[in-house]
């Protein structure tokens, strides 16, 4: 397994984890004044800071986007809101490309409004990354499927192990992997087949950790090595299976890290990359 404190290079950011005192261009400032070469930024920040100006500030900083986050939410009630959700995952793609994402990474959506059927939840899910990469597969940008721990099953995403991301990419074919967040996938017992199973098509390795308790399903996540998950043991499974690349940090913390200066959480964050993960 690869030791990281000899490969800073491949430290990224996802940019969620400073949002709550930091806009974009500050955000990408601070990377570069901590040494951070990769960031994975989400796309209400860059609406906020302009597309062309994100561009131009990843650029002018000399900084990788491992991932651009996000597309997905394919499920809809009705024709038109499936319509509707395909049209602005290919503007995704497009704002991908401007800044020169390496990947568009899909929280796919949980049920319609009024649904029960996840079953069907999921055939929306697969029918409409189909649609997307027709726009995406032709100009080379590749498509990551995040499977989320089943407590956001109905609201923020029906595929919930990397099984059934891997399944996704078995019906879909080329130009579609997965990304493997450790906070949401750290609990299944299948894991590790399920890592080697994916291999190459693992397009990002995402960190945090698991408090106990946690008090927010969404905003209580936890600094590396503040929690439960052994990180380093499914990295070197990542890692086995052939990913060598970003280990993308992305803290949700409204209580405790959202509300630190953003100084403070880089520092940290470049510690716990090379002690911790």
């Amino acid at each position: 397994m690869r030791d990281l404190a000899a490969h800073p290079d491949l430290l990224s950011l996802n940019t969620a984890t400073v949002r709550e005192r930091w806009t974009l261009p500050q955000i990408i400032e601070g990377c570069a004044r901590h040494g951070i070469r990769a960031i994975a930024p989400w796309r209400d920040q860059v609406a906020a800071c302009g597309l062309e100006a994100a561009a131009r500030l990843i650029r002018t900083h000399g900084l990788r986007v491992n991932g651009y986050c996000r597309g997905g939410m394919f499920p809809a009630a009705d024709a038109a809101g499936r319509a509707a959700a395909i049209a602005d995952n290919r503007r995704a793609v497009d704002e991908a490309l401007a800044l020169g994402a390496e990947c568009l990474i899909l929280v796919v959506g949980g049920l319609p409004a009024g649904s029960r059927d996840i079953a069907g939840a999921r055939r929306q899910v697969q029918d409409g990354i189909a649609a997307v990469l027709d726009h995406a597969r032709p100009q080379g940008l590749k498509l990551a499927i995040e499977p989320l721990h089943p407590m956001y099953a109905a609201d923020r995403a029906c595929v919930n192990t990397l099984a059934q991301a891997n399944d996704l990419c078995d019906a879909l074919g080329d130009g579609v992997g997965v990304a493997v967040d450790v906070y949401h996938v750290w609990w299944d017992p299948a894991l590790e087949r399920e890592i080697a199973r994916a291999g190459r098509r693992i397009l990002g390795f995402h960190v945090c950790d698991w408090l106990v308790p946690t008090t927010d399903m969404l905003l209580d996540r936890g600094m590396m090595g503040d929690g439960v998950i052994d990180i380093p043991r499914i990295r070197g499974w990542v890692e086995a299976a052939g990913y060598a690349d970003c280990v993308e940090v992305e803290i949700f913390s409204a209580r405790n890290w959202w509300q630190r200066d953003p100084d403070e959480v880089l520092q940290t964050v470049r510690e716990r990359y090379a002690s911790v993960c």
